[in-house]
């Protein structure tokens, strides 16, 4: 296979958060917040990847097992329980779960996740779901707690909108017949329109990481958006999807983290009046926009992974006008003070070896050292990327065009962003024209 310099260039942007768009002024988003009408509290959290504790229990294959993932469950385990216990005094009035809320699908992963939401609930949160990939379905769930790992059983789409039926599918105003989409009311003036994007009605040996909005699902939504138009009501979304590109060449490199045919999709959505929609998925902490040929723009809120570092999760203020978002990192456990170096340290491990499995698949024509000096530099640009509100320094601005000039190419820095903008963390998105 021969690579030209400039498509070898495009394979390492496809890990940086690059944007070939013009840049925004750095006052857009400026945080300006509403004068009109109620604030609602909604928080989010995602990709839990959720894994009893009856099903690890210490041994060669949980270690076999967290080896191959990067993490470790008992972090896990108290990662979740010190977010949960922050929502509890945060007291959000909505807390949103994006899917993947099990390790892979265990039935006993979803009842006793669901006995841990209870407190939460029970002090007058809401609390709504939708699923992920690795939630439905799933051929292969296994339990670790012995030298190899055991089949463990799973739960059917029924199942799962029983299970959680009291977490939105018990109280929504519409369900979709083609899937676990339903709508439900956030209050009077906004409704809440949850997708299942996921494929596991295909499911065989395994899950299937790719997502798709089911032409009979975004036909439901439709009318609902446009019933809720004549009605004055506001929609936000959730899916577990990406509905919008969160960097350059994702599309290209990295299609299962994105629903099939997302701009026409995005479009679709914006024009028909969504404005913001939360997902996961991608593990990372980014915020994109999508402006469709018609001026409509939607914002895909995407949270990072409560399984892994950098163990995101999001609380918002939302008024008639704005969408004011602040993002909360775990940076500590109780008993281990290295907690944060510790859990880096094993995504920047797990990082390198995708990395370097992806780009020996691709038969560059690289020598060792510069193969290697590449590897890092893709794992260093990730890392950033997972955290959210990438801002490149100079020794990763010499690297790149290092490696530019290496291939016989130029790559002009200040003709790229390393973030697709609005900001990551801490933004107001404005829900209305012309609020900012």
């Amino acid at each position: 296979m021969n690579h030209s310099p400039g498509s070898i260039v495009a394979v390492v942007l496809l890990f940086i958060s690059f944007s070939l768009s013009a840049r925004v002024p750095d006052d857009y988003y400026s945080i300006v917040r509403g004068n009109s009408g109620s604030e609602r509290t909604i928080a989010v959290i995602t990709d839990i990847h959720f894994l009893s504790p009856r099903l690890a229990v210490e041994g060669e294959a949980l270690y076999a097992f967290e080896k191959s993932t990067g993490r470790n469950v008992t972090d896990q385990h108290q990662v979740l329980d010190q977010v949960l216990g922050d929502l509890i005094r945060e007291k959000p009035a909505i807390l949103l779960l994006t899917g993947d809320i099990t390790n892979h699908g265990e039935r006993q992963s979803h009842l006793d996740f669901i006995e841990k939401l209870r407190p939460l609930q029970k002090r007058g949160t809401r609390i709504f779901v939708i699923p992920g990939n690795h939630d439905i379905n799933i051929p292969d769930a296994k339990a670790y707690s012995d030298v190899k790992a055991t089949p463990v059983e799973s739960i059917s789409k029924e199942e799962f909108a029983k299970l959680y039926l009291s977490f939105g599918y018990g109280d929504a105003l519409k369900r979709d017949p083609a899937s676990l989409s339903y709508l439900t009311a956030v209050d009077e003036d906004t409704w809440l329109l949850c997708f299942d994007s996921n494929r596991y009605d295909e499911y065989t040996t395994g899950s299937i990481s790719g997502g798709r909005i089911r032409p009979q699902t975004m036909t439901w939504a439709l009318s609902l958006l446009q019933e809720a138009k004549e009605k004055g009501v506001r929609v936000i979304g959730m899916m577990h999807h990406g509905l919008v590109e969160h960097m350059a060449y994702q599309a290209a490199f990295f299609p299962d983290y994105l629903v099939d045919d997302w701009q026409r999709n995005a479009d679709i959505l914006a024009d028909a009046g969504l404005k913001v929609i939360f997902t996961g998925h991608f593990h990372s902490s980014d915020i994109s926009r999508h402006t469709s040929p018609a001026g409509n723009t939607i914002y895909d809120v995407e949270t990072a992974s409560l399984a892994q570092y950098p163990f995101a999760w999001r609380i918002m203020t939302m008024n008639d006008t704005t969408l004011s978002i602040d993002t909360r990192f775990v940076n500590d456990i109780p008993g281990n003070a290295r907690f944060e170096e510790e859990s880096r340290q094993r995504l920047e491990t797990v990082t390198r070896r995708v990395a370097q499995r992806k780009l020996n698949a691709l038969g560059m024509p690289l020598p060792a050292a510069t193969m290697e000096a590449l590897t890092e530099v893709i794992v260093k640009l990730n890392m950033m990327h997972v955290r959210g509100d990438e801002t490149p320094d100079p020794a990763m601005e010499r690297a790149i065009r290092m490696f530019a000039s290496l291939l016989g190419d130029e790559a002009d820095i200040e003709e790229f962003t390393f973030d697709f903008p609005p900001e990551d963390n801490n933004v107001v998105i404005p829900l209305k024209k012309g609020v900012m």
